[in-house]
């Protein structure tokens, strides 16, 4: 076979890989649309539900699940960070910093489910949380922190060593090489983490069934310690618990928390691009 002959093949099994790949993500999102798309409406979107959430609206859903990504968000941002920082840039190259690194990377392919019951027995239970947006953001926090850790610590492990030596050897402290020289060039990985981590907590159901989520509830939550009502657990909730559920709002509802996924993408994507533009190697 000549080399010629092997590259098309192997560039052919690749685009078919990519195929393969997109084509059942796309089939997906046209099917949710397809069926999601009748039931969109500025009522769907702004009006409290009721007829036992047959009709109405899911404006509780969509301000709950702003709330929970925010939330969460606010929390492990800036210790995943910090973490990732310590990690990368202070942390000795010991057998204890890699069973650190080591026992992060399997907390974050724990099953959902099992910090739900973690965020259950500590924040709601012991703490006396409550069903609360506190108790979810923590437990989704939680949750999103090695992800975040992880892919910012590659991230920041990935500046080349040279911009440290300039900086030092220009009279800069570490802090300063690390705030002003290595964290603007890792910003694209570290949005990356983030954004994938703070996806996660927005489309999961488990964590926030056991600690934040209500079944319905007439109002918007008041405080961090009120119940709120969630997108993932919404859908959960009116395709298996309300019978005679039209069908248009159980996909309109999906739609909604694909788009609200997506738009988090999407503006990742944008200033994720603006940073790699401004980036100096």
């Amino acid at each position: 076979m000549t080399r010629q002959l092997t590259q098309r093949l192997v560039f052919a099994l690749i685009t078919l890989a990519a195929i393969a790949t997109v084509t059942p993500i796309v089939l997906v999102v046209g099917y949710i649309a397809y069926l999601g798309l009748p039931a969109i409406s500025l009522g769907f979107l702004s009006e409290m539900p009721h007829d036992g959430m047959r009709a109405g609206g899911i404006w509780p859903a969509i301000v709950g699940t702003l709330y929970l990504t925010f939330g969460t968000g606010l929390i492990a941002v800036p210790l995943g960070v910090a973490a990732a920082i310590y990690l990368s840039e202070y942390a000795k190259d010991n057998r204890l910093t890699r069973s650190i690194r080591i026992a992060i990377i399997n907390l974050a392919g724990i099953p959902s489910v099992v910090y739900g019951l973690f965020g259950l027995g500590l924040f709601v239970l012991f703490l006396k949380f409550g069903t609360s947006l506190v108790a979810g953001c923590l437990t989704l926090s939680i949750m999103t922190l090695p992800v975040i850790i992880s892919t910012a610590e590659e991230a920041l492990r990935a500046v080349p060593q040279s911009f440290r030596v300039v900086s030092r050897s220009l009279g800069g402290t570490k802090w300063q090489t690390i705030w002003r020289v290595v964290l603007p060039q890792a910003l694209p990985g570290i949005l990356t983490g983030v954004i994938l981590g703070l996806e996660r907590a927005a489309g999961e159901t488990a964590p926030i069934l056991f600690t934040a989520a209500a079944f319905f509830l007439p109002r918007l939550p008041d405080s961090i310690f009120d119940a709120t009502m969630a997108l993932p657990y919404h859908l959960f909730v009116i395709s298996t618990q309300v019978p005679g559920m039209p069908i248009q709002i159980q996909y309109g509802t999906a739609l909604v928390l694909l788009v609200f996924v997506l738009s988090m993408n999407v503006v990742a994507t944008v200033i994720r691009s603006r940073a790699r533009a401004r980036r100096q190697w």
